[in-house]
């Protein structure tokens, strides 16, 4: 039975998983506690890149899992029981003679889901799913990898992100944008950035802004992929983001072949990786692409058009607004640029999951209903 210390020590575990975000891909971010006589021995979140594993990291800190005998493990999702490039977490948790496992919630993926559990029992350790306790907490943390194996649809966990002033607009008529918010809103944009596998603008935000797109916060090597949506290969050569291709991941995504602008081999010399998407105004086969790629968590930061694609295919899982307290009128650009609704119902509605203020700005953060 979940007692409040096992819902204590699974929090930590949470914690700690959270910290992996953007950061463990393809795999999902992993939090594992280890508790012994009241006194949590061990813990760690599964490392960079997605190996080694939660578990198996915290059990190699008891030389090996030595320490671990008669111990309770948490962790926020179900072990593997697969063999890969290392043995399954199961038989790693086994060796160290654990006790009893608690786990957050069972993976959805068909080659593991719940087949620990008889496993772990077989080796007389006492087993518990936290069913009803921290599970939607535990699902919110794996959304990313749970939609990204989902064999009829695969996508990441998509998140629109915008800044915009307090009347929903983007940017003057004139295209004037810089800054709309402050300099404590665009450090936490970074953040934001850290926390997921790839961020994802249009051709039109590449033209108008020559961003950099990466994560840049002090004592943080984040490595995301920065995608660009480019129909017709129109990204500049001397762009910040081709000129750093090699440095870091650029994945350009476009038309075919008869349709573009520019030269691939050139791309292909600046290290640049592309990717042909037959109808790349399908939103549905660019995610199932990114997907395909390793993507679980994905950040779109615009433009405008390219968020009316994603709300219009209802392809999206939270929205995050960073809102200054100023208006720029009628003419202004809008928020969610060519998306037009006719009828109540066709209305998309969300639900206010965060609210924070950012020095005098405010950061929203919905999830699609």
């Amino acid at each position: 039975m979940i007692s409040e210390t096992d819902i204590h020590y699974m929090r930590s575990a949470l914690a700690l998983a959270r910290r992996g975000l953007g950061r463990t891909a393809p795999n999902p971010s992993v939090g594992c506690v280890i508790v012994k006589d009241g006194v949590v021995i061990s813990r760690a979140r599964t490392d960079d890149l997605g190996r080694p594993h939660a578990e198996s990291l915290a059990l190699e800190q008891l030389s090996q899992g030595q320490g671990a005998q008669g111990s309770t493990l948490y962790v926020t999702l179900e072990p593997c029981t697969h063999y890969g490039e290392t043995s399954p977490c199961v038989q790693v948790i086994i060796d160290a003679k654990v006790v009893r496992v608690v786990i957050g919630i069972l993976d959805r993926n068909p080659v593991v889901s719940g087949k620990s559990l008889p496993i772990l029992k077989e080796a007389g350790i006492e087993v518990e799913v936290m069913q009803g306790q921290l599970e939607e907490e535990c699902a919110v943390l794996n959304a990313g990898f749970f939609n990204s194996i989902n064999e009829e649809a695969p996508r990441p966990y998509v998140t629109l992100k915008t800044a915009c002033s307090l009347d929903g607009k983007i940017a003057m008529a004139s295209g004037e944008s810089q800054w709309i918010t402050g300099e404590y809103v665009r450090k936490r944009a970074h953040l934001l950035r850290a926390s997921h596998d790839a961020v994802l603008v249009g051709i039109g935000t590449v033209l108008k802004d020559d961003p950099m797109l990466s994560a840049r916060i002090d004592g943080l090597n984040h490595d995301g992929v920065r995608i660009v949506l480019d129909t017709h290969l129109r990204t500049p050569q001397d762009s910040v983001l081709v000129k750093s291709a090699y440095a870091r991941r650029l994945w350009v995504l476009h038309g075919k072949a008869d349709t573009l602008e520019g030269d691939e081999n050139a791309f292909i010399a600046a290290g640049v990786q592309l990717h042909e998407i037959d109808n790349i105004k399908d939103i549905s086969a660019v995610l199932a692409l990114l997907a395909k790629k390793g993507v679980t968590r994905l950040l779109v930061e615009g433009g405008a058009r390219l968020h009316a694609s994603f709300l219009r295919s209802n392809l999206y899982d939270e929205l995050v607004i960073y809102r200054a307290p100023s208006l720029l009128g009628e003419e202004a650009k809008n928020v969610s640029g060519d998306f037009r609704i006719e009828t109540l119902a066709q209305r998309h509605d969300v639900q206010l999951v965060e609210h924070r203020c950012l020095g005098v700005d405010a950061m929203e953060r919905y999830k699609r209903i």
